[in-house]
């Protein structure tokens, strides 16, 4: 057996090894705990009386709402018409070659409906953080700081952490028509995880920087 000095190598090696399971395990439960917690926001459902609804941005496509974004906008729409808030904000960017940006489509999508332009604002960022982070400034402006947030299930306890870390005041009100569903959803709460673990370590807005 190789010694160093009189202490066999895998005794001074035992130490870290345990270090390391510890560890793993340590991170293991944490995001397990956080799945936990991602899990059931995702059944949280809160609408009340707010300055207004952000719509989280999802695909378009050449100015026509995904079926996962106008799942969203059709849960803004439910809530505007219940005279919730007085304004919806939808958010995103869009993807080189597009001509419209998630904004847009919302947006149009929304007049379409019967919502009038002046109770519409538009505003685009290429992530979740960017997309509340403009909706903020928006806001702001208009001295508003209560919101209920509009996005799936699986994407909910995130936009809320990063609208609350901002200095929004959020409520939970999730699409429950979401085209994502059963186990198709799975990798989105897995990849929510994640970004939410992520996040309450480094930040949401330095995560935003690294993943583009």
């Amino acid at each position: 057996m190789l010694i160093l000095g009189r202490i066999p190598l895998i005794g001074r090696l035992r130490p870290i090894l345990r270090g390391v399971v510890i560890l793993v395990l340590a991170i293991v439960v944490y995001f397990v705990v956080t799945g936990v917690q991602v899990w059931l926001t995702s059944r949280q459902s809160d609408p009340q009386h707010a300055d207004a609804i952000v719509v989280m941005g999802a695909a378009q496509y050449n100015g026509v709402p995904s079926p996962d974004l106008r799942a969203r906008l059709d849960e803004a729409l439910i809530l505007f018409r219940r005279g919730l808030a007085p304004l919806i904000v939808v958010t995103g960017y869009k993807q080189p070659g597009d001509h419209f940006t998630e904004s847009e489509a919302g947006g149009r999508y929304l007049e379409q409906h019967g919502v009038p332009a002046s109770a519409i604002a538009e505003v685009g960022g290429s992530d979740s953080y960017e997309n509340l982070a403009d909706a903020d400034q928006v806001l702001r402006a208009r001295g508003a700081s209560t919101v209920l947030i509009t996005s799936d299930p699986f994407h909910e306890d995130r936009s809320m952490a990063i609208a609350s870390g901002l200095g929004l005041l959020p409520f939970p009100a999730p699409t429950r028509t979401s085209p994502i569903t059963g186990w198709s959803a799975v990798p989105y709460f897995m990849k929510e995880t994640i970004a939410v673990g992520l996040g309450r370590v480094v930040g949401y807005h330095e995560l935003s920087r690294v993943f583009k």
